[in-house]
């Protein structure tokens, strides 16, 4: 029977992977490319063809004695043999493998023997069979049907690296040799330098193989960010990440970071990262021997999850230092925002609110009594003699009297009642819900408070002031807008100042 095909990597590659012109140009001549024992191609052959079964595959393997043998060692390894039960024939081993497994181990068999065998190269090898026992391991528990393709892409992801070797021998060495293991940077240094990364030059080798397209269509999306879904699609790039925190300097800290990543995404839950490690380690070898890899160090893996686990712990106690220093900023920040919110609706001098904060909400403030058919009443408040007080004392003083004058209108205020700075020594009082005569009892008791209480003494003598006063109430006319209630409240006080100064008058329509 076939094997299934991924879901997310079983439709056809796009029509012309992208691999820049000249690029591709370089790989079309290149002579040197990986290429492929007679036997291996016989094999690629049987695989393009829709109908291939297990015995094709068998026939293609049988009539190469060496790679027959190798198929079985496979087979009767512990990576397929967990029943006890030996293979003899070649259709027996590649029935226990399955064809997607058949192919990617035919093909590796050559493959590794390819070329010179720099560290970076090994290396490559070494990241593609932990990636391969990973994604196998992985997809029998998140999606079971797709492990055979699964296992041979993730066995073949990295060929595009065998492929850019041979065009560019010395910027391949400088590269891979630094960050095979850094995805994060390898696929922009890739981009810098070749104008794409490996997995397109890998897919554009496979179609070159005449590799079959679901297996192209894997290599090319093999390197990519950890998504939740399709599971296939998240058990390949789960598998590379696995391998590159297996192999880099310091495995603990990778691994811890990887694990971070995998709680964020969901349908992990059933996979035990101990179970996982320890599977690979088991399995490792004789995948390494198999395909004359050089077997990668060994892992004390009880260890290094002890270590990942105490790297999670201090990186947690840091987010949460972080996340309180951030909460403090925050909060600071907030303060600071109130602050100058505050301070821009404040005047300098008295403290009280400024006359753009008081146009503002005298404008909301009107609307919204026109809306609910309530009232309010203002007071237009002056100084009388201010001129006068600033030529004989000068504007010390002057300022001295504004700012006392000031903290007498917030202290003689109620509740909801607003106290602002007009301009100069003219000042306004705003009282919701408030007719003409309450006002006038709050400015009356403000003007008896004046004649007897000096403002500020001066050299040890008392300074007294008075104000003249003009009140207007929303209900005793019909104000087009705040603008004519503030100029009927403006007239009234000038009736008081051309009347002796002194007092207060009252608007009635």
């Amino acid at each position: 029977m076939p094997d299934f095909k991924p879901s997310s990597v079983a439709t056809e590659p796009s029509e012309a992977i992208f691999v820049p012109k000249s690029l591709k140009a370089q790989l079309e001549k290149c002579t040197t490319l990986p290429s492929m024992p007679a036997a291996v191609i016989r094999v690629l052959d049987v695989a393009r063809q829709p109908d291939a079964g297990l015995t094709d595959y068998s026939q293609a393997i049988e009539n190469d004695p060496a790679l027959t043998l190798r198929l079985l060692s496979l087979a009767n390894s512990a990576l397929y043999s967990r029943q006890q039960i030996r293979m003899y024939t070649c259709h027996q081993a590649v029935s226990r493998i399955g064809l997607d497994g058949t192919l990617a181990a035919v093909m590796s068999f050559g493959l590794a023997r390819i070329g010179k065998q720099e560290s970076y190269l090994k290396l490559t090898w070494q990241r593609a069979i932990i990636a391969a026992l990973a994604a196998r391991y992985l997809s029998e528990r998140l999606c079971p049907l797709y492990s055979g393709p699964l296992f041979t892409i993730a066995l073949l992801q990295d060929i595009g690296v065998l492929a850019l070797d041979c065009v560019a021998p010395e910027t391949a060495e400088r590269l891979y040799s630094k960050y095979l293991l850094v995805p994060s940077q390898l696929e922009k240094k890739e981009q810098a330098l070749f104008g794409c990364n490996h997995a397109s030059v890998g897919a554009w080798l496979g179609q070159h193989w005449g590799l079959p397209a679901h297996l192209i269509k894997g290599i090319e999306d093999s390197h990519g960010p950890l998504v939740a879904s399709p599971n296939d699609l998240l058990c390949l790039r789960l598998a590379g990440s696995i391998a590159d925190a297996w192999l880099c300097g310091d495995s603990a800290k990778a691994m811890a970071n990887l694990v971070r990543q995998c709680k964020r995404l969901d349908g992990l839950e059933a996979i035990s990262t101990a179970e996982l490690l320890e599977s690979i380690q088991a399995q490792l070898p004789d995948m390494a021997s198999l395909l004359a890899v050089e077997m990668p160090e060994h892992h004390d893996n009880q260890q290094m999850l002890q270590e990942a686990k105490q790297h999670l712990f201090q990186q947690t106690l840091s987010l949460h230092t972080r996340l309180d220093q951030q909460q403090q900023e925050l909060q600071l920040l907030r303060q600071r925002q109130d602050e100058l919110e505050m301070l821009s609706r404040r005047d300098a001098l008295t403290g009280l609110a400024n006359r753009a904060w008081l146009e503002e909400q005298l404008q909301l403030r009107f609307t919204f009594c026109r809306q609910h058919q309530r009232t309010m009443s203002i007071a237009f408040i002056d100084l009388d003699h201010f001129k006068h007080l600033n030529d004989k004392h000068g504007h010390q003083i002057g300022d001295k009297v504004l700012e006392r004058f000031g903290a007498l209108l917030t202290s003689s205020v109620r509740e909801g009642d607003l106290a602002g700075r007009y301009g100069g020594e003219e000042f306004l009082l705003v009282l919701p819900d408030e007719q003409a005569s309450g006002t006038r009892t709050i400015v009356e008791r403000l003007i008896k408070r004046l004649e007897t209480d000096p403002i500020l003494l001066i050299d040890g003598d008392p300074l007294y002031i008075s104000v003249s006063v003009g009140i207007a109430c929303l209900c005793d006319g019909d104000f087009a807008d705040i603008r004519e209630l503030i100029d009927v409240a403006d007239q009234c006080m000038y009736q008081i100042k051309r009347s002796g100064r002194s007092g207060l008058a009252i608007y009635k329509a």
